[in-house]
């Protein structure tokens, strides 16, 4: 298992390091709408165009532009005689935790540079208590008791993943899964809790999952969850997406699937961190290029109007997206990157047309135990 970049006291002593409390700076002015980026851009990855708005194929890897006709996959619609699976909701309180005691970033405040170093970010934080919420779906398919494979999502309750999943499994297109939906710890970016969570680049928030989360899943529910790395996914959305990657890169004793919609392989890692000083961007920068292949498979996502911030060259998701998706082919990873038209950031329309397919090709070769 590789090290974790930060021991949780580093972790936590690095935050409480760079929290400030000066004044609130004024306020940034409104962002404008990203632009809309071209697939065929010069350096971005070389592209199989798809007209009729979907893809066709859960086996395929490489990458994909599909054309701004999409319409939601069927498998998005309740059908009415499937088996629904039993969806089960409890609550974590962050003083019950000892890897996310919480923390918040003070209202009215954002990261600004600092002027000594351009490359960290003063943020006006402090510890904060906060509520999350966590939605288990056990399909009807599970035997209590039995082994089950299954997926960890991010920005819980994932209705939308539910129902995809009662139908997959009904049609045995996936195997027989168990799906935990956990809620971020609230707030977002630099100096939130959600931030912390999900842009840090260590293992530390799949550590959290495994040893606070996934027993009390097993606990209340009469679940046994599979050890078996093969046989557990995770995914997510913007932060919860790179967040989703982490879990598998750091701990891949634990995870190998990873399904990504809009993943924010960028920089926005807070506390500063000198072994990976561009956060998330560093993945497609130095950490995949340069390390051993593993044992991953990757679906990803991206939209032509998706996230654009131009304080610095580390904060554009398209190019992040495209840039991680030329590393993997590089790598020779099982990958398929999916480049969506007429669409923004964590489009829901995007997830209601690719969502099936996606998990058909994340758990594509999973073999379970006889």
């Amino acid at each position: 298992m590789l090290r974790l970049t930060l021991s949780l006291s580093l972790f936590l002593a690095a935050a409480a390091a760079q929290t400030t409390t000066t004044p609130p700076p004024p306020a940034p002015p409104k962002r404008t709408p990203p632009p809309t980026r071209d697939p065929h851009s010069p350096g971005y990855v070389k592209s199989k165009y798809l007209t009729g708005g979907a893809l066709r194929t859960a086996k395929e890897n490489g990458n994909f532009v599909i054309d701004p006709t999409y319409t939601p996959a069927p498998e998005m619609t309740a059908k009415d005689g499937l088996p629904k699976g039993d969806v089960h909701e409890f609550v974590m309180e962050s003083k019950d935790s000892k890897i996310c005691p919480g923390i918040a970033r003070r209202p009215g405040t954002f990261g600004r540079p600092d002027p000594n170093d351009p490359s960290k970010l003063i943020v006006d934080s402090y510890p904060a208590p906060y509520s999350r919420k966590v939605a288990v779906y056990v399909p009807k398919q599970y035997v209590p008791g039995a082994e089950v494979p299954f997926i960890v999502g991010a920005d819980g309750p994932d209705r939308m993943l539910f129902t995809a999943l009662d139908n997959l499994i009904a049609e045995k297109k996936v195997p027989v899964m168990v799906a935990v939906s956990i809620a971020n710890g609230s707030g977002d970016a630099q100096g939130s809790q959600r931030g912390l969570e999900y842009d840090t680049m260590s293992g530390l928030y799949a550590q959290f999952v495994e040893t606070e989360v996934l027993p009390l899943v097993e606990q209340r529910y009469n679940v046994k969850l599979t050890k078996n790395p093969d046989g557990r996914a995770t995914m997510g959305c913007s932060s919860g997406a790179s967040a989703a990657f982490s879990m598998a890169w750091y701990r891949t004793d634990l995870y190998r699937r990873v399904l990504s919609y809009s993943g924010t392989y960028v920089y926005q890692q807070w506390p500063y961190n000198a072994e990976t000083p561009h956060g998330a961007w560093d993945y497609h920068e130095t950490i995949i290029p340069n390390s051993p292949k593993k044992p991953l498979r990757i679906w990803m996502h991206v939209s032509d109007r998706d996230n654009l911030n131009t304080r610095d060259n580390y904060h554009d998701w398209v190019l992040a997206n495209e840039r991680m998706a030329k590393v993997l082919a590089g790598k020779k990873y099982p990958y398929q990157f999916v480049f969506l038209k007429n669409s923004g950031h964590c489009d829901r329309n995007v997830k209601a047309a690719t969502l099936p397919l996606a998990l058909q090709y994340v758990w594509q070769g999973y073999k379970p135990k006889k």
